[in-house]
This record gives C-alpha cells, structure tokens and sequence, in this order.
C-alpha cells in the first residue's frame, strides 16, 4: 500500500517537471552537435593565433570526437547505477568547465586537452539525456519528445557552422567556446528542477533499490571500465599513428607502432567484451544480418556527409577566398535539407514505400551527392554550382535521420534494445572520428605531391611543402602569402588551389566508391524482410 502512495506523488513529481526536462536536454543537444561541426570553422583563426601545426590543431576536433565515442557506453552505464540526473549534471558541469578552459586557452595541448573533457562530457549529456526522457515521458508524449529531439540535434547540426563563422569573424574564436560555456551553464543550472530516479532517491535515503535503474536483483551492474579502456586506447592510437602518417612518414617506427598498438588494444577490446558478464558492445549481435546492415547505413552517412562538416569550409576558404562566416554559410545548403527531409519519409511511409526502400533512396542520395561533389569541385565555384550536389547529400542524411535507431530497436529482442542502441551510437560516433582523421591525413598526404614538385618554383617561399600542406588544409593560405612577394602571389595561388583541389577530388571519389559498395552490401544483407511501414 505504501508503494502504491509513494509512486502517485512520484508519478505526479515527473509530469511537473516533464518541461523542465524537455527544455535541459533539448538546449543540451543543441549545443552538442554545434561543437562538432563549428571547431572545424574555427581552425583557420585557432591556427593563426597559435602558430600551431596541422597535427596540433586537428585534435581540436579528433579528441572531442574520439572521447565523445569511447565513453558513451560507459556514461549510459554510469547513469544507470548512479542515476540519469547525477550523470547529466556532472556531464553538464564537465562540458562547461572544459568549453571554459577552451575559451581561455593559450596553447594549443591545452585546448586539445580541454575538448577532450568537453567530449566525456558530451558523452554523459547524451546518453543521460535521452534516458530522462525516456523515463519522464510515456506514450504518444514520448514519440513527440523525441520528434522534438530530432529537430533539434538537427538543428544544431544546420546551423553549427554558420553560428561559428558568424561568432569567430565577429567575436573571435574564443567566443565561440565562450558562448559554448555559457549556454551549458544554463544547463546546469535547471539540474534542480529536473526529477530524480529511483537510484537517486535510494542513494539519499542511505539504501539502494533492488531490480531496477542500474541493478540486476541486489547487485548494480558494473562498468566494463576493460573494454572502455581497451577500446578508447586504440581508438586513440588508430587516430594518432593516422594523424602522424603524413607528418612523420607511414614507414617509420613511430606511425607503426602506433598503428601495431592500436590493432593489439582492439583485439584485446574484442576479447574482452567476450568474457564480461555485462559487456560494453555486446559483438553476438553481428550475427543478425539485418542489425549488421542498418548499423552500417551510419557509416556510409560518415564517409558522404560527415566528413564534409569539418573538412569542406577550410577547402572554401583557401580555393574560393571565403571568410569563416560565407564557408559556414554554405554549408547550409548541406544542413538545412535535415531539418525538412525526416517529415518527408514519414510521408513516404504512410504512402506505402517500404523502411528499406527509403533507406535505399538515402542511400543512393548519398552516393550521388558526394560523386556529384567531387565531379564539379573546382577553384573558384559558385554557392550555386554547390548547391546540388550539397542539396542531396542533405537529404539523403535527412531520410534516414532516426528511421534507423527505431529500426535497429525492431530487429533485435528487447532484452538487448539497450545495447543494440548502444552499439549503433558507438559505432557512429567512432566511424565519425576515424573517418575524419583519415580524410584529414589523407588530403595532407595528398597535396603535398604537386607542392614537392612544384615548390621550387617559389623560392621567396621560406617553408616546406608539408607545412604548406598544413596550413591551407587548416584553411589558412594567408599565412604562406603574406611570405612572398605581390607579383608571384597569384601563381602560388594557383598552385595551391589546383593542387588541393586534386587531393579533393581523389578523396571524394574514393569516398563514392566505398558509399556504393557499402550501400550494395546493406541491400544485401536486409533482403525483403525489412519491410513495414511507419
């Protein structure tokens, strides 16, 4: 009788604070992904202030995505024992402090070191987040929660680059990171209001509840801090020895032994998570072909769309003369279709076209818009030549944007809902990370062959050809030219456009090959069967 008394007034607690709840996690993800694709914009004014090399200034954005993706299993892990509220303000707090120090940085390791924080806390915020609305909302309110949710982290990710290029042209981009800091805080300032769970209430009355939030019986399920530490270590070392590839050499000792680490840690990750009892990526469900497919449509929107957020505006800055603020607005073109298109395959759905047919229209958009990309690619091009090709890799990312985290949760047993939604953010998030830095490797690798060759035809040029390198894939061609005399300026121009153009070119084919086959082995793999409408 008692529990029945106890559940009502709790009941009534979380519809009181639905709004509050709402309002943190929605303004949370706002800003998430904002951190993704802005640092990238923001490199150019980063590298100018700091002096720093392209390695340096590519963990900028590589720590916040690699801690973003090793620690989401084990932050969802931590909720769960610890409670979702402690877990979203101590990832409220972390991502304030960290965005802070970025702010006030004044070398470039400790800015690397502060977006990492940023990243695990980032981490925390997610999976946190989506928990307490989860558990906060029930029924139809729940399916609208999560629409808004949608439209939000979409939004982010529309209007991420443009807000920092508006930011760092305006303000600089220590306030980009400021303003990052702040509104976190604002955050964390609602965490009073949010309501707690039950390990939350057991925590405080000295006891801890049996067979719910983060227990099995009478035992709290443990972190699998081993296959955190296995997986965030050669996540880390495979990004390293990727990043230093171009810089050092991939033959010497260094790179190899980062890569060699790597392959041993992820091996090592493999093992484990086959003998823990409550493992963070459960590897049995692999053995479902459909799961295996649609964890793989992610990886395509990795090598079409994502690489792009971060990379393409330093292109535009040095090939067409963009500032920050013209490149970010651009890229609107790419993002804005998310924010419109998501409605559009619910449309289709309720026409009649099958899950896998909207899948495969996303992923034949993705495929033709990045070939596109790389067909019409050229020094000098108009935001129109652009917009096609831009256009329709946003709405390729759009149709499937959350059809698939639904589907994923319809083709595996419910016990294993949670994990298999674990499963699919980890490995979005690392294929984003690892994607990233090798595109970045590569478009180093890439330019430096015809700057080797010709750059002797500049000797008022001072530096290297892999300095060059660093600096116009940083976004940063003003720098080498304040070094030379007006008259040879626009022939150097002209080298390095063209040349960088090349390594694009190169990378965004490459990119369409691997988006074709990929998308042939997920039609594949679900068959008829994944079929059902919305």
């Amino acid at each position: 009788m008692s529990t029945a008394c106890d559940a009502a007034p709790r009941q009534a607690d979380r519809q009181r604070r639905a709004v509050p709840v709402l309002v943190a996690v929605l303004l949370a993800l706002l800003v998430l992904p904002t951190s993704v694709t802005g640092s990238g914009v923001a490199l150019p004014a980063i590298g100018r202030e700091s002096g720093a090399s392209l390695a340096a200034l590519q963990w900028v954005v590589h720590g916040y995505n690699l801690t973003f993706a090793s620690f989401l299993l084990a932050c969802g892990s931590l909720a769960d024992r610890w409670g979702r509220r402690r877990a979203f303000a101590g990832g409220a707090a972390l991502f304030t402090v960290a965005s802070a120090v970025s702010a006030a940085a004044d070398d470039i390791l400790l800015l690397d070191f502060a977006r990492a924080l940023a990243g695990v806390g980032a981490a925390a915020l997610l999976t946190s987040g989506s928990s307490l609305i989860g558990v906060t909302f029930k029924g139809k309110a729940r399916g609208r929660a999560f629409g808004a949710v949608g439209i939000t982290t979409g939004a982010g990710l529309a209007l991420g680059a443009m807000a920092a290029g508006l930011v760092t042209d305006t303000l600089g981009w220590r306030a980009f990171f400021g303003l990052h800091a702040a509104l976190m805080a604002v955050v964390w300032c609602t965490v009073p209001l949010l309501p707690r769970d039950g390990v939350e209430e057991h925590a405080v009355r000295g006891r801890r509840p049996a067979g719910e939030d983060g227990t099995e019986g009478s035992r709290p399920v443990r972190v699998d801090w081993a296959g955190t530490a296995a997986f965030s270590g050669g996540l880390f070392l495979l990004m390293l020895g990727t990043v230093e590839g171009p810089q050092r050499g991939w033959g010497s000792a260094e790179v190899l032994g980062l890569l060699v680490g790597s392959v041993v840690l992820l091996a090592a990750f493999a093992l484990v998570e086959r003998q823990v009892r409550h493992p963070m990526l459960d590897l049995r469900l692999l053995r479902n072909r459909q799961f295996t497919a649609l964890c793989l449509i992610p990886v395509v929107a990795t090598l079409s769309f994502v690489i792009l957020l971060p990379l393409l505006p330093n292109y535009l800055m040095v090939a067409n003369g963009y500032s920050s603020r013209d490149a970010g607005g651009v890229m609107l073109l790419m993002t804005l279709p998310i924010l419109v298109t998501p409605l559009a395959a619910t449309r289709l759905l309720r026409w009649g076209l099958t899950l896998r047919g909207v899948f495969g229209l996303s992923l034949l958009c993705l495929t033709v818009g990045v070939g596109w990309l790389a067909a019409v690619l050229e020094p000098g091009l108009t935001p129109g030549t652009l917009a096609g090709p831009l256009i329709t890799l946003g709405v390729g990312l759009g149709l499937n944007f959350g059809l698939v985290d639904g589907a994923v949760l319809d083709v595996v047993a419910p016990e294993s809902t949670g994990t298999a939604a674990g499963f699919l953010n980890t490995l979005r998030l690392g294929s984003e990370a690892l994607a990233i830095a090798a595109v970045s490797a590569a478009l180093v690798n890439l330019v430096r062959k015809p700057f080797d060759a010709r750059l002797n035809e500049f000797p008022s040029y001072d530096g290297s050809s892999g300095r060059l390198a660093n600096s116009v894939n940083a976004g940063d061609l003003s720098g080498p030219l304040s070094e030379l005399p007006a008259s040879v300026r626009p022939d150097f121009t002209a080298l390095v456009t063209h040349g960088l153009t090349d390594a694009w070119h190169t990378v965004l084919w490459a990119s369409a090959v691997l988006c074709a086959v990929t998308s042939a082995v997920i039609c594949f793999l679900l068959g008829r069967s994944t079929t059902g409408t919305r």
